[in-house]
């Protein structure tokens, strides 16, 4: 059954002649789906539609579960490629423009990563009280539901969900239709070796080589930069991401670590100036999930712990944002841990922000909310135009998750490791048949684990680098906009070096002979705007529309009239691989709405103005001509 809050929420968004028009049923899977051309009706969702998208929106649900199951999927672009990638989310309180969010976010850091990936977003409805044999059912058939969208859309763990969720989806779709799987098939397991901590290590570090370059800006001239074992850190969320950034930071360089200041999670922060026991409290959040409180309680106040009067504990979490360090490094999943009032309902306002030289983010704020856009520029200019704080933005550090992730596709699956169709969906049979090939996954996983890690940081250094580049090119830039820049740009090259071949669509053919009612049929049954009318060796001669039909009728030409009283013989045409820019402008030079593809005569395909609005990002090529 559909979710009850998706249920309510739906019906409030959407007009019963939507529903009536747009429910596509197929079987007990239940769809609503849009495209960038249904402004209206995503504007009614929430979401605003610009250069870069949504690509597409869906509201699924299965109508006969016994549990409820559905949830939303945005893939905002596949400018990068395809198909996008991104995780699922998994909470009581997802709607369509916060996975739209996340989705932007996923094509932006996927521009960063520069990986052949568009950006896209799934999201659980997950219902109150779930037994863990519901929770598995909702997975499950929520994994069922996303079997539709394969071929353009990768999911994996995010916010309630884990490696073994992602197991249960390649259960149901296929090894090559999800990523972060476990080792035994052959994934580059996420969450379990910090590949989004991963890339939060390195661009610090990268950071660190590159900031003597910001003196030149006034409010770095007094920058002082220590050593990178003088650094100290601030963790604010001390969990999936932020355990691993302290653990990543001892193991990456044992000889320069860091001091891990304090950290916070939803019990409280711990903070001690001599540094706090990192490797004691990873092992903790990886036994019980939440540490300050218990770690306080248990191995400080009642054992009279030698560092009491060093070490300070507060159950309000959000006060570690009060506290000062070199680095602060938001890992908590909130999306505006600092804004210059309450407004916000940020974590901290900046009048009470500790001192910090650098932020460097773990968790996803970027969203494409044209408010939101704004709160974070007036953070920003305040916290780094002002205060002198410098901002790395979330999506050009924290993307060493889906670096790790998409190896699991650059590197493909060898087809005798895939799993035999017959038993899909099987778990069982699966679990023998992984357990027959255990050791080659294993090596599988483990080149991909290595080629992840080159990647990963020759990306993330690029990115630092290009940050601190525009900063010092543009003094009145902010660091949101340099971010923004570096993946944009990145995205309408792709853009650029995209063809008509890419995109366009199968094009109908008639032969010349025809009368002009068989080109009216075609044209209705085929739902296209052109005809393509050709000779007896396949040549085009000429072209049959929607226009030239209703010319026809208006000048009473009896509908059995052949085509050559009908169609435009003078056809404007392009080749496969024109670009689509240079589609663009022929359409809009001849002020015609389709043409045909034509490769040594032959017509291959149609491109139309419809076609370039629902699969191209022409609105940003326009822009940037």
């Amino acid at each position: 059954m559909i979710p009850t809050r998706m249920h309510q929420f739906l019906h409030n968004a959407l007009p019963d002649l939507i529903w009536k028009n747009r429910l596509i049923k197929d079987g007990p899977f239940r769809f609503l789906e849009f495209g960038p051309l249904d402004v209206d009706r995503l504007q009614r969702l929430g979401i605003k539609v610009d250069r870069l998208g949504p690509r597409l929106v869906s509201c699924m649900w299965n109508e006969d579960s016994s549990v409820e199951i559905g949830g939303f999927l945005v893939v905002d672009n596949l400018a990068m490629g395809q198909p996008s990638m991104g995780g699922t989310r998994m909470l009581p309180d997802i709607t369509p423009d916060c996975i739209h969010n996340l989705a932007r976010g996923m094509t932006l850091k996927n521009a960063a990563a520069d990986l052949p990936f568009g950006g896209g977003k799934s999201g659980i409805v997950r219902p109150e009280n779930l037994s863990k044999k519901e929770r598995y059912a909702v997975i499950k058939g929520f994994g069922q539901l996303l079997r539709r969208y394969k071929k353009i859309y990768i999911p994996g763990p995010d916010v309630g969900t884990n490696d073994s969720d992602m197991k249960t989806f390649a259960i149901e779709n296929g090894l090559n239709n999800v990523v972060s799987k476990p080792a035994d098939m052959g994934g580059n397991r996420i969450d379990e070796l910090g590949g989004a901590a991963s890339g939060i290590v390195v661009a610090t570090k990268a950071l660190l080589e590159h900031l003597p370059r910001l003196k030149q800006l006034p409010q770095f001239k007094n920058l002082v930069i220590p050593k990178p074992s003088d650094l100290d850190i601030l963790i604010q969320g001390f969990g999936a991401v932020g355990a691993n950034v302290a653990r990543l930071f001892h193991e990456y360089d044992q000889d320069n670590c860091p001091v891990i200041k304090g950290i916070s999670d939803e019990n409280g922060y711990l903070l001690n100036s001599d540094g706090l026991p990192w490797k004691q409290l990873f092992d903790m959040w990886k036994e019980s999930a939440t540490v300050t409180q218990k770690y306080f309680h248990d191995h400080v106040l009642h054992k009279k712990h030698p560092d009491l009067n060093r070490m300070v504990f507060s159950n309000s979490c959000n006060n570690l944002l009060t506290e000062s360090a070199f680095c602060l490094i938001p890992a908590s999943p909130v999306f505006n841990y600092l804004d210059v009032d309450t407004s916000t309902n940020p974590a901290m306002t900046t009048d009470r922000m500790g001192t910090w030289q650098i932020i460097v983010e773990g968790a996803n704020t970027y969203s494409p909310n044209p408010t939101r856009k704004a709160e974070r520029k007036r953070m920003e200019r305040h916290v780094y135009r002002d205060k002198g704080v410098l901002i790395a933005t979330d999506y050009l550090v924290n993307s060493g998750g889906v670096i790790y992730a998409a190896h699991e596709r650059i590197i493909p699956t060898p087809d005798h490791l895939l799993i035999p169709k017959n038993i899909l969906g099987n778990s069982s049979a699966i679990d023998g048949w992984l357990e027959k090939n255990r050791d080659e996954f294993e090596m599988l996983a483990e080149r991909r684990r290595k080629a992840a890690v080159e990647k990963l940081e020759t990306v993330i250094r690029r990115n630092m680098k290009e940050l601190i580049d525009g900063l010092c090119k543009d003094a009145d830039s902010l660091p949101c906009e340099i971010a923004e820049q570096i993946s944009v740009q990145r995205i309408a090259t792709m853009e650029k070096s995209r063809t008509a071949r890419d995109i366009m669509e199968n094009a109908p053919t008639i032969g010349v002979d025809k009368s002009m009612t068989d080109a009216a049929c075609l044209l209705i049954d085929a739902h296209v705007p052109i005809v393509n009318v050709i000779s007896e060796k396949g040549k085009l001669v000429g072209i049959v529309t929607n226009w030239d039909i209703t010319q026809a009728m208006a000048s009473n030409l009896s509908m059995d009239s052949p085509l050559t009283r009908v169609m435009t013989a003078d056809v404007i045409t392009n080749h496969p691989d024109a670009t689509i820019i240079d589609c663009i402008r022929k359409l809009e030079h001849h002020e015609i709405s389709a043409m045909p593809i034509v490769e040594e005569d032959k017509v291959v395909g149609f491109i139309s103005g419809d076609i370039l609005a629902r699969r191209t990002l022409f609105r940003l090529l326009q822009t940037m001509k």
